[in-house]
C-alpha cells in the first residue's frame, strides 16, 4: 500500500510540475508575443458615421464604397494612415467580417483537428511575435484602424489587431510551410515591337485560392494618401497590403511566389513590402531600394513595371538574398522560379524548376506571346485565359500546368504609360475585364461610374459552353471528395456519379487522382491503384505530383 501511495504521489507531483511548466510557457508566450499597439486618436473611430447613399453604396466625407454592375466593390480612401484604416473598416465592415468568416471556415477545413489548430495558433503567434517591428508605423496605424471593425466572435483566437497582423502574414506562412508557392501565379510583360502600340503592357494571373466564398466580393481600392503616390490595388476586404497594384506614376507591382531559403522568424509580409513600393516608388531604382530596405520571410518575385523607365524588371527576394532580373529582350515572363544569374546555382531554385510546373507555364506563355505578337489588351487577356498546354495540348480543365487553372482570385492588365488598369470580373478571369485610369479616379464623383465602360474586354466565350457547366459540376464533386478524404465528411459515390465525374473532365489527371484517394479512404486499394495508374497516363502537372501518385500506389500495394 505504501508503495502504491508513493507511486500516486510521484505522478501527482509530476502532473503538478507539468501543469506549472505549461502555465509558465503559456504566460511566457503571451508576454513574448504581445504586440505594441500604435499610438493613434482612439476617439476618431467613434466619430465616424457611415452614410448609406443607396443599396450597396456608402459614404464617409469624401471617402466611399460602392458595388458596380459587374459585382466588384470599389472603394476610395484619403487622409492620414489611421483615418484611412478607420474609414476603410467603417465603410466595409460587413465585407471585412465576411472575409474573416470565410478565411476561418477554410482554415477549419484544412486543419480540422481542434488540438492541432490551437497548437498552430500558438506557433504562429510565436513566429510572428515581432511582426510589428517589421511593418512601417504608417501601415500599423492603418491596419489598426481596419481592425476596429473586425468581429468580436473570433476574439478567442486573439485580439483583433493581432489577428489582422497575422492575416497579413498568412500568405507568407502558408507559402513557407505548405509549398503554397506552387499554386502557380503567372505574369508577363511586353514592350516596343512586341506591343501593338509600342508601349509597355503587363498581364498577370493571381492564383490564390481560399475557397469559393473567399473569392466573392472582390475589392478594388483607390488610395489617395497624405504621403506618397495615389495608387490602385485589387484584392479582398481587410488587406492593407498589395498583391496587384499600380500608382499614378505608372509604376506597377505584382507578386509571384517562389522557393528558396526557409524562414526562421517573422519579417515584413510580402504584401506590405509591395504596398510600400507602390505607394512610394516612381522608378525601378526606387522600388529596388525599398525592397532592399526590408527583410522578408518568404521567397517571392516582384514584377515591377515602370512608365518612367519604360521597362519591366523582376526583383527576386528570399529571406537572405535579393537579386534583380533584367531581360535581354522586350519580353519578360515570370512564373514561380527565379531567373537571375544570382539564383541560377541555388539548389532550392534548381529543384523547384525541375520538380514543379513553373518552367512549363513559362514556356507556354513564351509560345503564346510569339503567336500573338504584337500584343494588345484583348490578346493579353486571351493569354491569361488560356487553358491549353504547349502546342495546344489538352491538359483537361484546371490543370496546374495551364496558364489559366480556373482558380484565380483575379487577373489584371496594366498599361503603365497610359495609367490604365484592367481588372477581371468573376468567375475566375473569365468575366469582363473592366478598365480604370489611376490618375483620374479621384476626380470623379462616387455617383459616377469610375470604370471606363468603353474600354471593357468582353467575357470569355468559354462561359457559354457546356464544358464550363461540366467543370462547375466536376468541381462540386471534387470538393466533396476533398472533404471526405481530408475531413471525414461522409460521402458515397454511385457508379453513375463516378462516371459523370470523369466524363465532366476526362483529360485531367486530377479526376483519377482524387478518385484514387476516395477509394483508398474506403479501403478499396485495388480500385484506388487502378485510378492512380490511370492518372499517370494523363498530363501530370509536375515531377512532384508524379512522385506523389507513385507513392500512393506503393502505399496501397503495401
Amino acid at each position: 500500500m505504501q508503495t502504491l501511495k508513493k507511486v500516486f504521489k510521484f505522478f501527482g507531483y509530476t502532473l503538478a510540475l507539468f501543469t506549472l511548466i505549461v502555465i509558465a510557457l503559456a504566460v511566457y508566450i503571451h508576454f513574448k508575443t504581445k504586440i505594441e499597439y500604435p499610438v493613434v486618436n482612439e476617439q476618431y473611430y467613434n466619430t465616424l458615421q457611415r452614410e448609406k447613399v443607396a443599396e450597396n453604396h456608402y459614404r464617409i466625407g469624401n471617402n466611399w464604397l460602392k458595388k458596380n454592375k459587374f459585382g466588384i466593390w470599389e472603394m476610395y480612401l484619403e487622409g492620414t494612415a489611421f483615418e484611412r484604416g478607420a474609414i476603410y473598416g467603417k465603410l466595409s465592415e460587413e465585407l471585412v467580417q465576411k472575409h474573416e468568416d470565410y478565411f476561418i471556415a477554410q482554415i477549419d477545413k484544412l486543419v480540422p483537428s481542434r488540438t492541432y489548430f490551437h497548437f498552430l495558433r500558438v506557433m504562429i503567434a510565436w513566429f510572428n511575435k515581432d511582426i510589428d517591428q517589421h511593418i512601417p508605423e504608417e501601415y500599423q496605424a492603418e491596419i489598426y484602424g481596419i481592425s476596429k471593425s473586425f468581429s468580436n466572435k473570433y476574439d478567442i483566437l486573439g485580439e483583433k489587431y493581432l489577428r489582422i497582423l497575422n492575416y497579413h502574414a498568412a500568405h507568407d506562412i502558408g507559402h513557407a510551410l505548405a509549398d503554397y508557392a506552387m499554386v502557380g501565379c503567372t505574369s508577363f510583360s511586353v514592350n516596343n515591337a512586341f506591343s501593338e502600340d509600342s508601349s509597355l503592357l503587363i498581364g498577370r494571373n493571381f492564383d490564390f485560392y481560399m475557397g469559393d466564398n473567399f473569392a466573392k466580393n472582390k475589392l478594388l481600392t483607390i488610395v489617395n494618401p497624405d504621403h506618397g503616390h495615389q495608387f490602385l490595388m485589387y484584392s479582398w476586404a481587410g488587406l492593407a497590403g498589395v498583391v496587384s497594384g499600380m500608382n499614378e506614376k505608372g509604376l506597377s507591382v505584382t507578386l509571384n511566389a517562389s522557393k528558396s531559403d526557409l524562414p526562421t522568424e517573422s519579417k515584413t509580409p510580402i504584401s506590405i513590402l509591395a504596398r510600400e513600393i507602390v505607394q512610394y516608388a516612381a522608378t525601378i531604382e526606387e522600388a529596388v531600394a525599398i525592397a532592399k530596405s526590408r527583410e522578408t520571410f518568404v521567397s517571392e518575385s516582384l514584377m515591377i513595371g515602370s512608365a518612367i523607365d519604360n521597362k519591366t524588371v523582376i526583383i527576386e527576394k528570399s529571406p537572405i538574398n535579393q537579386a534583380l532580373y533584367v531581360s535581354e529582350t522586350d519580353v519578360v515572363v515570370c512564373s514561380n522560379h527565379y531567373q537571375s544569374k544570382f539564383f541560377q546555382k541555388d539548389s532550392i531554385n534548381i529543384n523547384n524548376i525541375k520538380n514543379s510546373d513553373s518552367q512549363y507555364r513559362k514556356q507556354r506563355v513564351n509560345q503564346l506571346l510569339k503567336q500573338q505578337t504584337p500584343l494588345n489588351i484583348s490578346k493579353a487577356v486571351s493569354i491569361l485565359r488560356n487553358q491549353k498546354g504547349i502546342d495546344n495540348k489538352d491538359l483537361g480543365m484546371g490543370n496546374p500546368k495551364a496558364v489559366n487553372q480556373l482558380l484565380a482570385h483575379h487577373s489584371i492588365v496594366f498599361k503603365p504609360k497610359q495609367k490604365l488598369v484592367w481588372i477581371s470580373t468573376p468567375p475566375y478571369q473569365l468575366g469582363n475585364f473592366i478598365a480604370y485610369n489611376v490618375s483620374a479616379i479621384h476626380t470623379k464623383s462616387d455617383t459616377q461610374n469610375v470604370y471606363i465602360d468603353s474600354l471593357s474586354v468582353v467575357q470569355d466565350t468559354f462561359l457559354a459552353t457546356k464544358a464550363y457547366q461540366n467543370f462547375e459540376a466536376y468541381k462540386t464533386t471534387k470538393l466533396k471528395i476533398f472533404d471526405y478524404v481530408n475531413i471525414g465528411i461522409p460521402l458515397s459515390l454511385s457508379t453513375q456519379e463516378i462516371e459523370t465525374y470523369i466524363a465532366n473532365n476526362p483529360e485531367t489527371y486530377v479526376s483519377y487522382l482524387t478518385l484514387g484517394d476516395y477509394f483508398a479512404k474506403k479501403g478499396n486499394c485495388t480500385q484506388a491503384i487502378t485510378y492512380y495508374k490511370t492518372a499517370l497516363t494523363k498530363e501530370v502537372a509536375s515531377l512532384n505530383e508524379t512522385n506523389l501518385i507513385k507513392n500512393k500506389i506503393s502505399k496501397c500495394q503495401n
